[in-house]
């Protein structure tokens, strides 16, 4: 009889120092992207908000090629792709060397996340059934904000072991291949096939040059900003262009190569994505105006409420039941190092949408009257999620260090 596979099989050096290495970026990350939000708020309901809505609406771009966008799309749809290509260049990364490269490793976080995308869908759907065109808002409760909830994470319990860290990045990793899937599968009205075609020829091109070790930035510079024109161009939300390009370089390096061009990459864009393009999209998306009746739309509006609840109730539910699921019926178990209160904290940080969820919900209610609903319950369910978690996370660090006898 096979065994149950116990998570976390034992970590190499690389995937821990790779952990380690997204804890320390992710925090510095999530902070600005933060204060990025709260600024966004603050202008947002102070006497200068027409300037906001005025900053927000201002295109520029060539209109020949469909690009005069407003700053709010241009964050969006050409910034984002840059926070999408590293999470490319992560489950690329994770499918080689980490915790993906093994299924019997994966198990465990894999089953936790694929609950924790379908329970919240399900409590929103249940919640909004009825509502004209609220189902077109179904994902928007499935994605999890890796920045902050890393960020929470090495704030409140850093002590906490390292085995938590993994199962919450290898969790994120699993909900970010979801979320893009929903993306480019339920958020693409219509296709205009030649550019996409055109986009596949570039990609191809970019994997060859990849496998023939071409390493001058130069020649994929304008691959890439081809390759985000076509996709965008063909109705496929440009994000997914990111995506594409980070899954398909190269992961391992040569003889002659101190690092491979994903750690060089990663090197070069993670901190563009964490410094600049999260931060620009949440100055542009988040400010919404807060006003009593607008927060109590969150617990009083349908979409409002599916939103909240998916997030803060459905993530933890689903996190932590497909986990427990998984272990009972033997198909994983957990390990000796980990609690399932250590499990639940993490449900409860997947519960911090952010990013992901905003974008979505752009994507859902496009220019609608519901969008800045969305928006604060969004927000309103992040904050809870993130202090909820945080308070759980301290609490497991002080049991934890009053378990551990003093020297």
């Amino acid at each position: 009889m096979t065994r149950p596979a116990v998570y976390p099989v034992r970590l190499g050096r690389r995937y821990t120092r790779h952990v380690a290495e997204a804890l320390r970026t992710e925090t510095l990350g999530g902070a600005i992207m933060l204060g990025a939000a709260v600024v966004a708020l603050i202008w947002a309901n102070s006497p200068w908000a027409a300037a906001y809505e005025t900053v927000r609406e201002v295109r520029i771009g060539p209109a020949a090629l469909h690009l005069d966008l407003t700053l709010q799309e241009w964050a969006a749809d050409g910034l984002l792709a840059i926070f999408f290509f590293i999470a490319g260049l992560e489950v690329k990364e994770e499918m080689v060397h980490g915790e993906l490269s093994s299924l019997r490793s994966a198990t465990l976080p894999i089953i936790a996340a694929v609950a924790g995308i379908v329970i919240p869908a399900t409590i929103y759907t249940g919640v909004t059934w009825g509502v004209p065109g609220a189902l077109d808002g179904w994902a928007i409760p499935t994605a999890t904000d890796i920045a902050l909830a890393l960020a929470i994470l090495a704030v409140t319990a850093s002590s906490l072991p390292t085995s938590l860290r993994a199962f919450l990045l290898t969790l994120a990793v699993v909900d970010d291949l979801g979320a893009i899937a929903v993306i480019a599968i339920f958020y693409t009205e219509k296709l205009a096939l030649g550019w996409l075609a055109a986009a596949v020829v570039l990609l191809v091109v970019y994997w060859v040059l990849q496998r023939r070790r071409v390493r001058a930035a130069w020649v994929y510079a304008p691959i890439a900003i081809a390759v985000w024109i076509c996709v965008h161009t063909a109705g496929v939300h440009a994000t997914v262009a990111g995506v594409m390009l980070g899954l398909l370089i190269r992961v391992w390096s040569h003889e002659d190569e101190e690092e491979s061009p994903s750690e060089r990459a990663d090197h070069l864009f993670r901190p563009i994505s964490a410094g600049l393009a999260v931060p620009a999209f949440a100055l542009l998306s988040a400010g919404v105006a807060l006003s009593p009746a607008g927060l109590g739309g969150v617990f009083t509006d349908r979409i409002g409420l599916g939103i909240f609840l998916g997030l803060v109730v459905g993530k933890l539910v689903g996190v932590l039941g497909g986990a427990w699921l998984a272990v009972r019926f033997g198909i994983a178990r957990l390990s000796p190092d980990l609690s399932w209160r250590d499990i639940g904290a993490a449900g409860m940080l997947a519960g911090v949408g952010f990013t992901v969820s905003l974008l979505i919900g752009e994507l859902a209610f496009p220019g609608t009257d519901r969008a800045e609903l969305v928006t604060t319950a969004v927000l309103v369910a992040s904050f809870v999620a993130g202090a909820l978690a945080a308070i759980l996370l301290h609490v497991r660090v002080r049991r934890r260090d009053a378990a551990v006898p003093a020297p």
